[in-house]
């Protein structure tokens, strides 16, 4: 077990490694780089103020330096103006800029750090919301983590126990309805039962105003009026794959020979189930359910639009949007990392959940 998670792990690593240069790539494309320059020093500069702002800023230096810098792995550059004496850097800090950066860094006063990229903490400055972007990730993450948390609560059981109703007795009555209210479910967007929970719940018209069709406040304070709606129509939609999935391994693991062998000797129907099917039917859907937080971090974007509900999606939208290159490779990491974790824990899951499979 310890040899396969250090091999994961490393292999996490490298993975990880390419696919956030990639992003790193993408995002500092000449085109992107062309648009921040003007965002932050006009939009009528000419082509030769953009590329002195490029210089300025160290954007003009290739990619692959750049993006070990921004690593933490290479140290930070520094660039003083023959002109006018003004020194800038990755690593320096406002006051340590201008003329005076030369004079402090002589005294041993603000000394900066020779390494200051992702590995150290400093993930850059949002040029949107004008803060670091550590803090700006780590809000929004706290404010999508509640609602996964509420969400996954509401639809893993939810989810595990119309598939095993469903699977228990395949071809009956109660296995055809849930099996359509599942495929009813999956097959409805977000977008869609959001708007219809929003007019049927929230519209005087209708006369069921028992929610809020807002989530905004319960940002800070979340209550049972203004989550519910996104957090059942995040689940609903979750609900009915996990739902089809349990089924299925529900089915083919009551049609085994070790079931049969169970029925033979006497075994009741519900001691069947809860002692010998339920453990080996939680196989698949363990690795579906792992595969839900990636999606919910991401993939809540139209919900989080919807409601007006400022988390993690939303987040990526405002940085996609404007062109926040630091804030789009800080959320990148963030998913590339949740990713990679919950592949590994579905893997040794599944060790814990079937011994006979051996993860070496």
């Amino acid at each position: 077990m310890l040899r396969f998670v250090v091999s994961r792990v490393v292999m996490m690593a490298v993975t990880a490694l390419c696919l956030t240069f990639i992003v790193f790539a993408l995002t500092n494309l000449p085109p992107n780089l062309e648009k921040l320059a003007k965002f932050e020093a006009g939009s009528r500069i000419s082509d030769e103020e953009v590329a002195s702002w490029l210089a300025r800023n160290g954007y003009d230096r290739p990619t692959l330096l750049r993006y070990g810098e921004w690593l933490g792995v290479l140290p930070g550059w520094t660039r003083a103006d023959p002109d006018t004496g003004e020194v800038t850097g990755r690593c320096l800090s406002r006051e340590q800029s201008a003329a005076g950066a030369a004079e402090a860094e002589a005294d041993g006063a603000l000394r900066p750090p020779r390494f200051c990229g992702i590995l150290q903490g400093d993930w850059g400055e949002s040029t949107v919301f004008k803060v670091p972007v550590l803090d700006v990730v780590g809000r929004s993450l706290a404010l999508t983590g509640k609602l996964m948390f509420w969400v996954m609560v509401v639809m893993v059981p939810g989810a595990l126990l119309l598939g095993v109703l469903a699977g228990m007795r395949e071809g009956s009555r109660l296995d055809r309805g849930l099996s359509t209210v599942s495929i009813a479910t999956t097959a409805t967007p977000e977008y869609v039962s959001g708007v219809v929970f929003i007019a049927i719940f929230t519209s005087s018209a209708v006369g069921l105003r028992w929610f809020n069709g807002s989530a905004t406040s319960a940002m800070d304070d979340a209550t049972f009026q203004n989550f519910t709606l996104p957090v059942l129509t995040i689940a609903l939609y979750g609900m009915g794959y996990i739902a089809r999935m349990t089924r299925a391994s529900m089915t083919e693991v009551m049609t085994a020979q070790y079931i049969r062998t169970a029925r033979l000797k006497g075994v009741s129907f519900p001691q069947v189930v809860l002692r010998h099917a339920l453990r080996n039917a939680l196989i698949a859907p363990f690795t579906v359910i792992m595969l839900q937080f990636p999606w919910l971090l991401n993939g809540v974007v139209i919900v989080e639009a919807l409601f007006n509900y400022k988390g993690f999606g939303w987040t990526l939208v405002e940085a996609a949007g404007n062109n926040d290159i630091e804030l789009l490779l800080g959320v990148s990491v963030v998913s590339v990392i949740v990713v990679l974790v919950t592949q590994l824990i579905s893997d040794i899951g599944y060790a814990y959940l079937n011994p006979r499979i051996r993860l070496s």
